[in-house]
């Protein structure tokens, strides 16, 4: 927890800021410290306090300032509403980097109004000789906002109008923060610290302690009021967006309950250089998960001054060039990439905006696979990874978090197939099977979801299983067995895993075109018997027609609904619900010899 130095106050004209400095523990501030500084600028209803978890992370690379705004904590607070206009907000901003590094550009982080006012500065001429890089969290132009509402409208489609209906919902409150009297006396009387800390809890999942509050809180709110009575109207009626040269990390939290992903999706239009980050977290993120904040912000502003990194590239992956993808910044992980349903979900995650890890036994074949996911326009890197072998699998896991970041996405698709007699199956081919098909499912899910509870901000995981799953048949016992066993492996990761915003998914394809068929083994039978049975099987699945892109589509859906099990194909949909609620059918087909 930081512990803050009052510095000298700034006045900016008659207004007088507070300057506050966290620095690392033992020292003493200095006016000749050679560190990047780092200015934090809090919005509504909070102080300087807000970044009070974040700025001992930040200290030990950085020299940490922050502030509080005009109208909250221990700056003044002007009368009326025009001293709260953004020009105003920007030309304080202005006046605290002015005093606090004079000689060189600062590094701002900034959440809520205080990301506001900061796009304000920045799009002034010549902001980016004084403000080296900007951090927004969760606060975005109200020009660039008002640009992209009448963006939408103008061609009302029912996508358009269903996002700017939604955004419309999450701001009605700043309808009410604009009638006169009625917000003032409501938060008089629930303006308390206890009820914040409470709303922050159950709305955000905050932890209770992390809530760090100034005595001022109350007043706080209600002065705070004229941020929303100068601002909203006059910028939405009249949107001005303007650009910008200063690079711009952009931390979109898919949770946010006052701002919707969509309205960040013009962004690229007026940030020249823009980096963005999404995570399934909410609005208050430096409370909720002040170490990711911190990291993310210290990975980007250490690229931004040329400071040597930890070797990571997830800084690159954010890049954004051009319209975003619905998935850019994130790192997916995909097994079994070289072929098949792993090969098309690689190029499926890559049109979304996904950098990719692609792993496969065929490490050429991975390499193919990269090279198509490049014409994307997106970071792909192969990887050479037998499932079976659990300890190279954990080798892969810390690897490719040391070089690329935790991965957001994991897809466990390797897997090989066993047709034939239970009973004439060798030794040799079960343990093959159960390796590849069910313990290497596992190591992932295990391995990568580790990852993602430290880092602490959700992903996905999806676990490829199999109509073979609820489907018995006498020539698949061993195959069902193994995709069964990710099937329930995946409904009970998912009941652990969501308390940390983690979902996972199960998909269970049916009879789908792939190579894996060429591949089957066939128990109990000689080489020749097992290729013409074989040769019958691959003519089933081409005359089925269903295609890896196909189940591709269905796994990026999936993920993006959050579902829990995924059957894919008709006779995969209608398999998993006889299975259900006729189990003595599936029984019964279950005595069918198939491609005999």
């Amino acid at each position: 927890m930081a512990q803050w130095r009052r510095r000298e106050d700034v006045h900016n004209g008659a207004v007088r800021l507070a300057v506050f400095e966290s620095p690392l523990p033992g020292t003493s501030p200095s006016g000749d410290d050679p560190r990047p500084t780092v200015v934090l600028v809090h919005g509504w209803p909070d102080t300087h306090h807000l970044w009070t978890h974040v700025a001992p992370l930040l200290a030990g690379d950085f020299r940490v300032i922050a502030y509080d705004c005009r109208g909250f904590g221990d700056s003044d607070r002007p009368d009326g509403d025009d001293p709260y206009r953004l020009s105003e907000m920007a030309d304080d901003l202005f006046a605290v980097i002015d005093a606090v590094s004079p000689d060189n550009a600062v590094h701002v982080l900034a959440h809520d109004w205080g990301s506001v006012l900061t796009w304000e500065a920045v799009g002034r001429r010549d902001a980016d000789k004084c403000i080296a890089s900007f951090v927004s969290v969760s606060g975005p132009s109200l020009d660039q906002l008002g640009a992209w509402a009448r963006a939408r409208l103008r061609r009302p489609t029912p996508r358009n109008l269903a996002r700017a209906m939604a955004q419309t919902g999450s701001s009605a409150y700043t309808v009410f923060f604009q009638v006169p009297v009625a917000p003032g006396l409501f938060f008089r009387v629930t303006g308390s610290q206890t009820i914040w800390r409470e709303f922050l809890h159950r709305a955000e999942g905050m932890p209770r302690p992390n809530a760090v509050f100034r005595p001022t809180l109350r007043e706080d709110m209600i002065s705070g009021l004229r941020l929303y009575r100068a601002n909203i109207r006059p910028k939405l009626a009249a949107p001005d967006p303007r650009h910008t040269s200063v690079p711009v990390l952009e931390i979109v939290n898919e949770r946010d309950i006052a701002l919707r992903p969509a309205i960040f999706d013009d962004t690229h239009l007026y940030a020249e250089r823009l980096w963005r980050r999404t995570s399934p977290t909410g609005h208050w993120l430096p409370l909720t998960r002040p170490d990711y904040l911190a990291d993310v912000t210290r990975e980007f502003i250490r690229a931004r001054a040329g400071i040597e990194s930890d070797g990571r590239d997830s800084v690159d992956r954010s890049r954004i060039l051009g319209s975003p993808g619905p998935m850019a910044g994130k790192l997916a992980v995909v097994t079994g990439a070289g072929s098949g349903i792993g090969r098309e979900t690689a190029y499926a995650l890559a049109e979304q905006g996904c950098e990719l890890i692609l792993a496969d036994i065929d490490l050429d074949a991975a390499d193919e696979t990269v090279r198509e996911c490049k014409r994307f326009g997106v970071t792909a890197t192969a990887y050479l990874l037998d499932v079976a072998d659990t300890a190279g699998f954990v080798a892969f896991a810390a690897q490719v978090r040391e070089r690329h970041g935790v991965a957001d996405i994991v897809i466990n698709n390797a897997g090989i197939a066993l047709a034939g007699s239970a009973l004439a199956a060798t030794d040799e081919q079960v343990d093959k099977l159960l390796a590849v098909d069910l313990r290497g499912v596992i190591t992932g899910s295990r391995e990568f979801g580790r990852q993602m509870v430290e880092r602490g901000v959700g992903g996905h995981i999806v676990n490829v299983s199999s109509a073979a799953a609820f489907t018995p048949s006498r020539d698949l016992g061993l195959y069902s067995a193994a995709k069964a066993g990710v099937l329930m492996f995946s409904e009970s990761l998912r009941g652990e895993l969501t308390e940390h915003r983690i979902g996972v998914t199960a998909i269970c394809p049916g009879i789908v075109d792939t190579n894996i068929v060429r591949s089957t083994r066939i128990a109990g039978v000689d080489a020749e018997t097992e290729a013409a049975q074989r040769d019958r099987l691959d003519k089933l699945y081409r005359k089925r027609g269903f295609t890896p892109d196909r189940v591709a589509a269905d796994i990026v859906k999936a993920i993006n609904a959050n579902k829990a099990v995924a059957p894919v194909t008709a006779e995969a949909k209608v398999g998993y619900r006889v299975y259900r609620f006729a189990p003595w059918i599936s029984r019964l087909g279950a005595r069918r010899k198939v491609a005999r």
